[in-house]
């Protein structure tokens, strides 16, 4: 009657939603104030005034024709050219407009990549610890998802496990950093050394295997740590960009993926991407949301909270007893569980209300994640509880 796969997909929750859930649920009985959710990656940091002023002046100057209408598939020209010139001042590329395809959010520019370049029997490649939704992207276009183990003493890529899992099959890798929910930043060694390893493998098998750089949390990177851009290391990237954690905007859906002239026939790449787009009904990405980002273009996050919050995180888990790589960009952490089951941990958790999310889930067990855009006050008061729950492990 249905499609099996979709059902399953749409009465079964997500962990991290299911636990938010269960947070709204047990903040109605003890209190807000008493609950203290790390489940969710949702930006805490409001959204920068210079934002609000944008909205406001378009919707003020503006025909409402021009704001609300359809734009292009691609997205409005202006808007592309603009945005080009911004990361071509940032980062020292050499894109223009006609590089530039307007999504809906990075969900969409990563789906839209994945349906573009999957052909039967191709596999897609993520490093663990990986964001859970690539395993269901991949597979609804009819990929297969290849998890390579991870590297916990510093999250970056264990390149002897990769060798192994790079094969005939491999259409491409995708990269995520800073990366969720590690909190990691791929070094610039670490990119050139994917990069070598992938133009020999694309040698070796005759044809070209392609990087998917997923971006969301490329302007929350902290002090000491650069974020490569991945085109200037690999001819073969598409970039995915969202502005929801960047500029806080994760409910408008607004980002972009990048094709660069030299990836492998450019025409028939970006062709794929308008036709993946049509296929996943993204006629075009939100009118008014493009001309606000094109307003913005290159004004900076304010991560500062995000800073302060990794930090004292850190520090109070590292107290505690926790083994945890420090914050390097975005805002989660992901210390070792202080038991195998890391299900288990997390249930034994929610007697103190810390509300954390397995590692199972993003490919890694014995680990849990912990979203750190909340409240500052929110943190200085858990750490007590989770000085609590270590206690029961000694």
């Amino acid at each position: 009657m249905v499609a099996e796969k979709m059902y399953e997909l749409g009465t079964k929750k997500s962990t991290i939603r299911t636990i938010f859930e269960f947070g709204r649920k047990r903040a109605a009985e003890v209190g807000e104030e008493n609950i203290f959710d790390f489940s969710l990656g949702n930006p805490n940091v409001p959204t920068p005034e210079f934002v609000k002023q944008a909205v406001v002046d378009i919707l003020s100057e503006m025909e409402p024709s021009a704001i609300h209408g359809y734009t292009i598939a691609p997205g409005n020209p202006e808007v592309r050219e603009i945005l080009a010139k911004s990361i071509n001042e940032r980062f020292g590329t050499q894109f223009s407009g006609k590089n530039l395809f307007l999504t809906a959010g990075a969900a969409a520019a990563i789906t839209i990549s994945f349906k573009a370049l999957c052909e039967a029997g191709d596999e897609f490649i993520a490093f663990a610890p990986f964001f859970p939704e690539y395993r269901c992207f991949v597979e609804s276009v009819g990929g297969k998802l290849v998890v390579v183990p991870p590297q916990p003493k510093d999250f970056q890529i264990d390149f002897g496990a990769f060798g192994k899992c790079v094969t005939p099959h491999t259409k491409a890798v995708i990269v995520n950093s800073p990366n969720n929910p590690s909190g990691a930043v791929y070094s610039e060694e670490t990119i050139r050394e994917l990069a070598s390893v992938l133009q020999a493998k694309e040698k070796e098998y005759g044809h070209p295997i392609f990087i998917i750089s997923d971006e969301p949390y490329r302007e929350i990177a902290f002090e000491g740590y650069t974020v490569p851009y991945v085109t200037k290391y690999y001819a073969n990237t598409l970039v995915c960009y969202s502005y929801s954690k960047s500029f806080s905007l994760p409910g408008e859906r607004i980002g972009y993926i990048v094709v660069p002239d030299e990836i492998a026939d450019f025409g028939r790449v970006y062709g794929a991407i308008a036709g993946a787009a049509r296929v996943l009904t993204h006629v075009n990405a939100p009118s008014l949301w493009q001309l606000v980002i094109a307003r913005c273009a290159g004004r900076p996050s304010d991560i500062r909270t995000y800073v302060k919050n990794g930090r004292l995180l850190y520090q109070g888990l590292i107290d505690a007893g926790f083994e945890c790589v420090k914050p390097q960009g975005a805002f989660y952490l992901f210390p070792k569980a202080l038991e195998p089951d890391d299900y288990a941990f997390c249930e034994r958790a929610k007697k103190y209300d810390l509300l954390l999310v397995p590692g199972t889930d993003f490919g890694c067990p014995g680990y849990f994640r912990v979203a750190y855009c909340i409240k500052t006050e929110t943190i200085e008061r858990s750490l007590p509880l989770f000085k609590k729950l270590a206690a029961e492990y000694r």
